[in-house]
């Protein structure tokens, strides 16, 4: 198959039911067609995000199959009838159903409603750009809309070293926030350290003594980033008047057995969970980030970068946990 798209084709994965890596097929398809309000857009780089792995997985049932995954991704606009934006134009795209109730962006073209493509004006590179969209919108949502970190002094992060972890300390230090985070493995604590952690503690099923020997009264604010599987230890961290936001899910449970929150949830504390869009940021917002990011003002960690046709090894590096920071693929 040739490397390049024709004029009415492209190449895209496809997977067509649930299962491992193997189950993601390249193919060539038809290109999208130009839709009015919506954006043709030549796809340079994507991230690779957990719901994709999810819904690879078939932990999605709202997704139906066969389907072209992929919830972001940054390009160029090749053609946007209907709106304000123009052929050249470096953008970026994200959610709004995107790889979920449409096909998304594991392609060489993808077609996005305007109402979820953001005008972009940077000269990062295609591998550092395809890192931010939904790094930066899930963390600018969980810490200002779950959080309200505006009111807190203290702010916990569980799954320190994951893409949104780094991402909340690198905005959370610059918000003026002390902040702790939480890793696995004794290896990445100077990682950790090095991305401007305040406190660095491992990971237990019981890691409130280790938060109250450092915060005696508990935390402002607390990022569950692991999921249900630690959330009830979250709640026993926040100081009375904290908030405990659930975010992330990367212990992979999404249930919390027998929970009974008169004696879960400690008086005073509050929990919530940030799951939103693209509609909770703004593109002025977005471009503000990424211009700090160009100027080395926030320092985010991205993790191994692949090529187009190597999909499938990216999303084995999913299943073994090894990323070590935003995976991205780079579509020449």
């Amino acid at each position: 198959m040739s490397s390049a798209p024709r004029n009415n084709t492209m190449r895209a994965w496809i997977i067509e039911d649930a299962g491992g890596p193997e189950k993601l097929e390249l193919r060539e398809v038809p290109k999208p067609e130009r839709v009015t309000g919506s954006v043709l857009i030549r796809v340079r780089a994507f991230g690779l995000n957990r719901s994709e792995w999810f819904t690879r997985r078939g932990d999605s049932p709202s997704v139906k199959f066969p389907r072209v995954l992929g919830i972001e991704c940054v390009g160029e606009v090749v053609a946007a009838p209907g709106t304000d934006l123009q052929p050249g134009q470096r953008v970026a795209a994200m959610m709004g159903g995107m790889g979920r109730a449409f096909d998304g962006s594991y392609a060489e073209y993808t077609r996005v409603p305007r109402a979820h493509v953001f005008a972009l004006s940077t000269q990062l590179d295609w591998p550092i750009l395809g890192a931010l969209p939904e790094m930066l919108q899930t963390t600018h949502g969980s810490l200002h809309l779950g959080l309200e970190i505006e009111r807190a002094k203290t702010l916990l992060i569980r799954g320190g070293t994951s893409s949104v972890g780094l991402a909340a300390l690198a905005l959370g230090k610059r918000a003026g926030l002390q902040v702790a985070s939480t890793t696995r493995g004794e290896s990445k604590v100077a990682m950790l350290r090095a991305a401007g952690a305040d406190h660095v503690l491992l990971e237990s099923e019981s890691l409130h003594a280790a938060v109250r020997e450092r915060f005696p009264g508990g935390v402002n604010r607390v990022l569950e980033l692991i999921g249900a599987s630690t959330l009830r230890d979250s709640l026993r961290c926040a100081a009375p008047g904290g908030v405990v936001c659930m975010t992330g899910m990367l212990g992979g449970q999404w249930i919390l057995e027998r929970f009974e929150p008169m004696g879960a949830i400690p008086t005073g504390v509050k929990l919530t969970t940030y799951s939103g869009g693209s509609e909770d940021i703004t593109a002025a917002q977005l471009q503000e980030y990424v211009t700090l990011v160009e100027r080395g003002a926030i320092r985010l960690k991205v993790g191994p970068t692949f090529r187009f046709e190597a999909l499938r090894e990216a999303h084995h590096a999913m299943d073994d946990n090894t990323a070590n920071g935003k995976m991205v693929v780079v579509v020449e």
